[in-house]
């Protein structure tokens, strides 16, 4: 099957479960009023997902002479059997965990991710809710992957099918997996963890596929029934504009970095340091906000 067919093959199979599975929980939430769907949000995460479709197109062409200078330069050569393709699967998923604890770890990068965290409503469009410009440095992680040997379309289609489950568990329509998938697989209540901006969920499962990364890397954390997922950022913008959900962590950046009377040094750690870092206290990252809890503090 050549890699043209598979992709075309891969989009006439997910957009069609998308409008599905979409259509669905929009019935369920209406009939049972939840409230899951707000029409502006909705909205919002098509604008979001198409930004990023024109960052990705913009950047398609430097991310795959890369790639293909790295697979040129491989230091294996694998044949393509079952093996091949789960161990594509699990590499990655395994680099798109440590690109998106990147992501969750310096403000400079949680600048181009927060978009996908700023909904506070939380279904499965909120999947399509992409970060616009992360296009623009993923390739990088992906590298690694053409450099140990694995074919460069076969990346981009398995990064494209792990995004489609990545989209599916997006949902509060279900509440639990069976135990023993919920063991390696990212699960809806897993990723409704991440979502979360209770102190208990700030940064947590980051994986897109496979939450084993998270268990070994001491990230993961279950959803807590005595701990209602609350979704959005721990300071939500009151400008709920495309370009402010966009730009406003940028602008938070750059007035923090021109504030008066603090040392070049503090200056960067603004931009480069966790988010919600402060040399004053005034604000707290989430590992602070977690001991400050455990100190009973907060």
């Amino acid at each position: 099957m050549n890699a043209e067919f598979r992709e075309q093959l891969l989009i006439l199979i997910s957009l069609p479960i998308y409008m599905i599975v979409i259509g669905l929980e929009i019935f369920f939430s209406h009939t049972h009023e939840l409230k899951w769907y707000s029409i502006k949000e909705s909205i919002a995460n098509v604008y979001l997902t198409v930004l990023n479709m024109v960052c990705d197109l913009t950047m398609r062409l430097l991310a795959l002479y890369c790639l293909i200078y790295a697979y040129n330069h491989r230091f294996f050569t694998f044949e393509k059997n079952v093996g091949y393709w789960i161990g594509l699967a699990l590499a990655i998923d395994f680099m798109y965990y440590w690109l998106h604890r990147l992501d969750h770890s310096s403000r400079f990068f949680w600048a181009v991710h927060v978009t996908q965290h700023s909904s506070t409503h939380y279904n499965i469009s909120t999947g399509f809710r992409s970060s616009v410009f992360e296009p623009i440095y993923r390739f990088l992680f992906y590298m690694p992957i053409a450099f140990a040997g694995f074919d460069v379309l076969d990346i981009v289609f398995m990064h494209s099918a792990l995004q489609t489950y990545g989209v599916l568990v997006h949902t509060q329509a279900v509440k639990r997996l069976p135990h023993w998938m919920e063991w390696f697989l990212v699960s809806p209540a897993h990723h409704r963890v991440h979502h979360g901006s209770n102190i208990e969920y700030l940064d947590r499962n980051m994986a897109m596929t496979f939450i084993i990364w998270d268990r070994m890397f001491g990230t993961f954390q279950d959803e807590l029934d005595e701990v209602p997922v609350e979704y959005g950022l721990t300071s939500n913008p009151d400008d709920r504009g495309i370009v402010n959900i966009v730009f406003h962590e940028w602008k938070g950046i750059v007035e923090d970095f021109f504030q008066k009377n603090i040392t070049l040094k503090t200056r960067f750690n603004y931009v480069f340091k966790s988010p919600g870092w402060s040399h004053d206290g005034s604000r707290m990252t989430s590992d602070q906000m977690r001991e400050a809890r455990k100190s009973g503090l907060l």
